[in-house]
């Protein structure tokens, strides 16, 4: 394999490269049960966009928001009217309102196009009422409208330039809180924290230290994601209770050996757990080539016969040479790139290699394939 090659393969193929397991924050394995955000959603329009906006004629839901908008405010419009607005544009308004938020609050919004606007850059969104699942409105959105992009084009459109995505904005800030959502620290006597992944060792682990930092008895596991800690009542010591808790260190069990394929972008991840063991590999490329050429029959002078044309197909197969490579075995990440770079393989190919060797029982990782 050639020098570009490796360096083309090198940077295809990212590594999480991680040492021994080091202790973590509580605070950074676990979540608190009941303490969680909600989810917020809105319809709202972007106006002053510069002849960027929806083509109305193509989206009836545009023009029907701004009459709705136009009504509210005391301004009746002649019935059948034919609204051709370009600088307006249809947006769904979206935000995560956090635990304990209080009415007055700010949040951030982000406002995406729901219709055929070119560019929301520039523009400002109107106020827009942001409702939670159960339909009532827990926030109001509205300010100027971030696009994290540039766009140009000619003025018949022939040509143009982008950079970025244009028709999503972030508005920070952009809403203010109307409504807070109730929030339960624990139930009665018990606080329950939950980790972030499933892991009976750390699960464990967490329970050790609670019990012998604070007090023994105070943690218990109920299974490999949940574990409940008796907590003061009042709702004052429980929150010292619990800063004390998410400040303990523990160190974690270290995490089940995974490979990730991403088979669209063909990139490969793996964690420090992947081990391989010795297997040969043969890896080689089948071309197949298929040409088709015209054949013409002219019929002599005189003869009354028809000009007839007929294809004319060649089929060729090749294979490019691959030698059968050894891969020893390998129990650090570092052994393990070093084993698969031997073999020569795009990141593309190398996905069916690491299937190939999972199924051989040679790649002790699971592999995921995204």
């Amino acid at each position: 394999m050639n020098r570009c090659k490796k360096c083309s393969f090198a940077l295809l193929l990212t590594l999480c490269i991680a040492g021994n397991a080091q202790a973590e924050r509580i605070k950074d394995l676990v979540s608190i049960q009941g303490v969680r955000g909600n989810q917020l959603i809105g319809h709202g329009l972007v106006v002053g966009l510069d002849g960027s906006g929806d083509q109305t004629t193509q989206t009836p839901f545009t023009v029907q928001s701004v009459i709705n908008m136009l009504t509210g405010l005391g301004i009746s419009l002649p019935v059948g009217v034919n609204l051709q607005l370009k600088n307006i544009a249809a947006v769904m308004v979206t935000a995560s309102l956090p635990a304990f938020a209080r009415p007055g609050q700010t949040i951030d919004v982000t406002t995406s196009s729901m219709g055929n606007a070119k560019s929301l850059r520039g523009g400002t969104l109107l106020m827009t009422p942001l409702r939670g699942a159960d339909g009532e409105i827990y926030a109001v959105a509205q300010g100027n409208v971030l696009v994290g992009g540039v766009g140009a084009s000619s003025a018949s459109g022939s040509s143009s330039v982008q950079v970025n995505h244009l028709n999503v904005g972030r508005i920070s800030a952009g809403a203010t809180v109307e409504r807070s959502v109730p929030t339960e620290l624990g139930q009665g006597d018990y606080v329950n924290l939950e980790l972030n992944s499933t892991d009976f060792g750390t699960a464990k682990r967490i329970v050790d230290v609670i019990n012998a930092r604070v007090f023994a008895g105070t943690a218990e596991a109920v299974d490999g994601r949940q574990i409940k800690v008796r907590a003061p009542l009042s709702a004052d010591e429980r929150v010292m209770f619990l800063a004390r808790i998410e400040s303990l260190e523990v160190t974690p069990t270290q995490a089940s050996a995974k490979v990730i394929v991403n088979a669209r972008t063909g990139s490969v991840v793996m964690n420090q757990t992947v081990m391989v063991e010795q297997c040969a590999v043969a890896h080689g490329n089948l071309t197949v080539e298929v040409r088709s050429e015209p054949v013409i029959s002219q019929p002599g002078p005189l003869s009354r016969g028809r000009t007839v044309v007929t294809e004319n197909a060649q089929v060729d197969v090749r294979t490019d040479k691959g030698g059968l490579t050894m891969v020893k075995q390998s129990v650090s990440l570092g052994d393990v790139v070093k084993a698969l770079n031997s073999l020569g393989a795009t990141p593309q190919d190398l996905q069916s290699i690491l299937q190939a060797m999972k199924a051989a029982g040679a790649l002790r990782a699971e592999l995921e394939v995204i």
